[in-house]
């Protein structure tokens, strides 16, 4: 690896640290709605949990054996639509469009087949860190 290489790596490694560092904190909702059990390791043993937050991940300690900094559920246009995938309950029918949804006053996406694409939002009260 020659002085050039090496200078690129350097480059290549500032770039990914400002990146990580400008990472959002999820939302309250992206995070405790996510089931222990569902949790993806986001962080390395004794992260703290801003640390954890830094990389826009979430931390909750309360919960042994699994994750403790994990990776959020994604983010929805509303925070009453976070929600895993499991506790979507159907609002509308097979191909529903999103204007139609929303006029029930539901949630729409379409990413996942085979679960509702239009679901019953949720009380956004129940979320905290």
């Amino acid at each position: 690896m020659g002085p050039r290489d090496t200078q690129l790596l350097a480059a290549l490694l500032v770039l990914g640290l400002c990146a990580l560092a400008g990472a959002e904190k999820p939302s309250p909702c992206q995070c405790s709605r996510m089931s222990p059990h569902n949790r993806k390791n986001c962080g390395f043993p004794g992260i703290t949990s801003d640390q954890c937050f830094d990389n826009g991940c979430c931390f909750d300690s309360t919960v042994g054996g699994v994750p403790w900094c994990f990776h959020p559920l994604p983010k929805q246009e509303s925070e009453q639509c976070v929600m895993e995938v499991s506790d979507r309950r159907n609002c509308g029918y097979p191909g529903i469009s999103p204007e139609e949804c929303a006029s029930r006053k539901c949630c729409f996406s379409n990413l996942i087949f085979e679960v509702p694409w239009c679901f019953f939002p949720k009380s956004v009260e129940d979320c905290h860190y």
